[in-house]
Order: structure tokens, then sequence, then C-alpha cells
């Protein structure tokens, strides 16, 4: 049994099939994403200050159709499969999300696999004002949710992670292994960090049974 290794998985995009907390933001606050996305890709500003950005942008009362907008989004194929034979090795499947918690549970909530899952690290917001109030209990000095503080709450001797952009660097860096796919996987090569592509969840689980039977001779 394999209670030495950890997974942590990226939401948007990566658990979802599409990008949807980006997407959110584009439908929600379409004028600044289309200002700030571009500089958070190319990194020239910073996670934490333009997602606060965009997030205090957005009216408290669209909350409901933000939640709703999540509900609709598809899951990568092998989610379901990949948390139960990780739940079989002992070994936790951990949400870290730079989105929204409320749009991950509702996501997982609809997949029920809310409570299949260690853990679930995400921003929050309040909403008892006229706009959205972030309230990020893992803010960092350049992520409104920084990933890699997350990862240090978990003292294991192998540290896995999953994700497909910009919000997954810090966190690859401080991994023992890394699957990459999309942007990840240009910032991954532009570091001379290794990584292991994939497309699905299948792709990951499929690695890991080779992976760890290797480890274990």
């Amino acid at each position: 049994m394999l209670s030495d290794s950890i997974v942590f998985c990226d939401f948007d995009g990566t658990i979802t099939a599409v990008e949807t907390f980006a997407g959110m933001l584009k439908e929600f606050s379409p004028e600044l994403s289309a200002e700030i996305m571009p500089q958070l890709y190319n990194r020239t500003l910073t996670l934490r200050e333009g997602v606060r950005q965009m997030l205090e942008s957005i009216p408290s009362s669209y909350y409901p159709q933000i939640l709703n907008y999540a509900m609709g989004k598809p899951v990568r194929p092998g989610l379901a499969e990949l948390i139960d034979f990780l739940t079989g090795k002992n070994a936790a499947f951990v949400v870290v999300s730079g989105g929204l918690k409320g749009m991950v549970e509702t996501v997982l909530q609809r997949e029920n696999l809310i409570d299949k899952v260690a853990d679930i690290f995400a921003v929050e917001v309040t909403t008892q004002g006229e706009y959205l109030t972030v309230n990020s209990p893992f803010e960092g000095d350049t992520e409104l949710l920084a990933k890699v503080k997350v990862m240090e709450q978990y003292q294991v001797s192998e540290k896995i992670i999953i994700g497909d952009s910009v919000t997954d660097v810090n966190m690859a860096m401080k991994a023992d292994l890394v699957f990459a796919r999309d942007r990840l996987v240009s910032y991954m090569e532009d570091a001379d960090k290794s990584y292991i592509p994939w497309n699905n969840f299948f792709d990951v689980t499929n690695y890991l049974i080779k992976h760890w039977q290797l480890s274990s001779k």
C-alpha cells in the first residue's frame, strides 16, 4: 500500500475538460478579462493581482449564475477511475484550484466525487457587498491561492501534480512528478523541468500503475 504519495490536481481545464473558471471570468467580467488574461499567461502580471481584480469587478448578485455556469461543464474522462485507484493505494487526491471553491464543489458534487477527494483548496469569496470580495486563506506573494503553500501542509515522500496552465507552474516546480498538458507543457520545457504528457485521467492512472510497480521493486 502506498501511504507516502499524494496527488495534487488542478481544477480549471484539468478536472474540467474546458477552461471553466477562465471562461466564467470572460463571461462575467469580459472587458477586464480581455485586458488582464494575456498578462497572466505571459506572466507580466501576477495571478494575485489579476484574478483579484477580475473577481472583485463582478456583482455579488451574479454568484448564483456563476455556480450555474459551472454546473454544465464536462469533466475530463477517467477522473472517477483515477480517484478510485488512488483510494485503493492509500494515496490521497487533493484538489488545488486558483478558481472559486464554489465552482469546484458544484462540479464534484454533480459527479458524486466530492466525498472521495481528500480535500479542496480554492479561492473563496463573500457576497455580502455589492461586488464579490475575495477571501483566500492561502494567498501568496504572486498567487491568490499559493499552491505550494497547500503542498507544504502535507508531509509525504512523493508529491505528484496534475495541471495544465500558468496557475500550476509554481507547484509543478516543487513536485516530484508532474503530469502536464496544454500551456503547462511549454512552461515546463522553458524551465527544463521533466514532465509526463497526458490527455485524460486514464493516461495518469496507467502511468502511475507502471511507475509504482517499478518503485516497489
